[in-house]
This record gives structure tokens, C-alpha cells and sequence, in this order.
């Protein structure tokens, strides 16, 4: 492996629940990356999210990681789960909060 995919790698298997995206989960800077913020911060999931416009190494390189083209890309314990489409689905299919729990990943307690 490459130095970035390396620090992918590294990055998707010491985290839980990581969220490839372009811009931060508090400014999203394209619409689906902010789509797939709106429903991991709905469910109530902690995630790290690493903003892929801060290197075009980085950019190019979480494509070749996940032979995935798109970006945002979500990783579930090491897993890669797929983009904002994806992700979308699972929340209202309602198998998003069971995928997670299943991979043993804590939810913040739904608000009264």
C-alpha cells in the first residue's frame, strides 16, 4: 500500500464509524455529503468525518481504497457500507439503526 492508503486503512480499522466527505459534519460542503451527516447525526451514531478537500492525495485515494467513485463513502467497524445513495436507503428502509447495532455500534438514546 501507498502512504494515504496506508492512513486509510488506518483511519477505517481504529475507528467505529468513519464518513469519508467533502467538508466537516458541522459545514458540509456538497449536498450528499450533508445528506449522509443529516441521517448519522438523526440515528444518533458518533462518527469521525475527514474532509477529503483538505488533499487531493486523500481525494483520489479513498476512491482507489473502496473502488468506490463517489464520495461521501461510509466505513462500519472496517467495512465499507456505501455512498450518500446507500445510505439513504438503509435510513428509510429503517435497516440503518439494526445495521449498525448488529456491528455492535452505540446510539445515543432517541430524544423524548
Amino acid at each position: 500500500m501507498s502512504g494515504i492508503n496506508d492512513w486509510i486503512d488506518n483511519e477505517v480499522k481504529t475507528n467505529d464509524v468513519v464518513l469519508f466527505m467533502k467538508g466537516t459534519p458541522a459545514f458540509p460542503q456538497c449536498g450528499f455529503s450533508g445528506q449522509v451527516v443529516q441521517i448519522l447525526d438523526y440515528v444518533g451514531v458518533e462518527y469521525k468525518g475527514i474532509n477529503v478537500l483538505s488533499s487531493d492525495e486523500l481525494r483520489q485515494g479513498i476512491k482507489g481504497y473502496s473502488d468506490w467513485p463517489t464520495i461521501p463513502q461510509l466505513y462500519v467497524k472496517g467495512e465499507f457500507v456505501g455512498g450518500c445513495d446507500i445510505v439513504r436507503e438503509m435510513f428509510q428502509a429503517e435497516e440503518l439503526k439494526d445495521f449498525l447495532a448488529e456491528k455492535g455500534v452505540a446510539l445515543a438514546p432517541a430524544a423524548a
